[in-house]
């Protein structure tokens, strides 16, 4: 067995299958051909070994040989370090393969593979740094915001009786007609329901509406721009929508006292109770926010200085994650997906596109905080396991099948979480310094 070091953290890997093992495969596989296949002249079975071997030799020593080398691969990693194995994502793949054929009886088969894996960190000093990192406070006008989104998030919707208004939530019906003023059935919608002025609707119909009635109809003429939004398909087109108000509500919402603060929840007495509960959780999420940013920067600033090649398999994989990921928000087959967004003239294609380079250095990021992990040989306690298990949304006790393996990743988790926390701990920072116009801004 021989391992070469080649580029973006790929290596080659060259085995000898020896021609003792092949022989013997190849002998039992000729045997069990022979007493199977029908040749012309012998009863089914009974051709001679030495006739099938003259027939079909040649193909059968291809079939057994391949899968040999397949299986001495597969047993050869268990000797390898687990730094030196392939990505869970990436294929080997043979090298020079038509200089191997025709497999030659009894002669051994030495042969390579090149395969991704894991790439070499070696880190610059993480300790001691001091690094510039934005955070925020909580404004008392944060706290007002989320007091007001908590009462729209409670308001109760009530039939209208007067006309269209922005802010009000319509049902419509509406239908494109084309240049007769036929209708056009695959543009069809029935019972479509939105808030006026969000333009969460396909037409962009919002101000054309207000004013309307329920029950009432009328036809729309719209031309749409280069700032409308819409797909290639309607710029510069002037488009007619039957539009049906069917129905018309508005949003009631409750007023700001201790009665709302109550309905929130029972253990507020008021609303200067509810006020503090806010403010204290959106600083308890402003110090999240606080955190990862000095996270962020502190080993973006470490990572200037750090020299990692991330193989191609890793992006590519990581890349159909998050386009997996981004198709499961739409609640639509990846089909469906792919032609909605068509229609503004993208695709997976570019979506991927757009992705690879911020891809490529959250990878970066993720490899400096493992390694640091690795170099920091942090312990797991019982303790830190279970909570960890918890987190995971379902009872993990070890009479689960799958102990092991959640234990294993569970165990994971809790090691890098302690390497970022580690970097927290060991590093300060800063404000960042004002730019001359911030100053002036200041002193006025």
């Amino acid at each position: 067995m021989e391992i070469k070091k080649l580029e973006n953290s790929s290596v080659e890997l060259t085995l000898t299958l020896e021609s003792k093992k092949i022989e013997e495969e190849y002998s039992k596989k000729i045997k069990e051909y022979a007493k199977k296949l029908t040749l012309k002249g012998f009863r089914p079975g009974k051709a001679p070994v030495s006739l099938v071997e003259s027939k079909y030799g040649p193909e059968i020593r291809e079939e057994i040989t391949f899968k040999l080398m397949e299986e001495n691969l597969e047993a050869s990693y268990k000797d390898l370090d687990s730094k030196q194995r392939p990505l869970p994502y990436c294929t080997p793949v043979l090298q020079n393969e038509d200089e191997l054929l025709p497999f030659k009886p009894d002669t051994d088969i030495t042969y390579s593979v090149v395969y991704d894996v894991v790439p070499e960190v070696k880190l610059p000093a993480y300790s001691g740094l001091t690094v510039e990192a934005e955070t925020k406070e909580v404004t008392e006008k944060e706290v007002d915001e989320e007091i007001e989104r908590l009462r729209q998030q409670n308001a109760m919707v009530v039939p209208k009786s007067s006309a269209v208004e922005k802010g009000d939530i319509v049902t419509v019906n509406y239908v494109e007609l084309d240049e007769e003023g036929k209708e056009k059935e695959e543009t069809k919608r029935d019972a479509f329901t939105f808030t006026v002025g969000t333009s969460y609707n396909f037409y962009k119909i919002d101000e054309d509406i207000v004013g309307m009635n329920k029950g009432e109809e009328k036809v729309i003429e719209k031309t749409y721009g280069d700032d409308s939004g819409m797909g290639s398909e309607y710029l510069g087109k002037t488009v007619r929508i039957k539009v049906a108000v069917t129905e018309v509500k508005r949003k009631e919402v409750p007023e700001l006292d201790d009665d709302f603060a109550q309905d929130i929840k029972d253990e507020y007495k008021t609303l200067d109770d509810l006020k503090k509960a806010t403010k204290k959780n959106l600083e308890a999420a402003a110090e999240n926010q606080n955190k990862a940013a000095k996270l962020d920067a502190l080993v973006k600033a470490i990572a200037k200085d750090t020299e990692i090649q991330i193989p191609a398999s890793m992006v590519e994989a990581q890349l159909e994650q998050e386009w997996r990921e981004f198709v499961q928000r739409f609640g639509m087959s990846e089909a469906d997906v792919e032609k909605l967004m068509s229609a503004n003239g993208a695709g997976k294609e570019q979506f991927l596109a757009t992705r690879k380079a911020d891809v490529a250095e959250n990878l970066k990021y993720q490899m400096i905080i493992e390694q640091v992990k690795e170099e920091q040989k942090f312990e797991v306690t019982d303790e830190e396991l279970e909570n960890q298990l918890k987190n995971y949304g379902q009872e993990i006790t070890k009479d689960n099948p799958n102990y092991e393996a959640f234990k294993t990743y569970a165990e994971d988790d809790v090691k890098y979480n302690k390497a970022r926390d580690y970097l927290l701990a060991n590093n300060s920072f800063k404000a960042p310094e004002k730019k001359e116009e911030e100053k002036k801004e200041e002193n006025k």
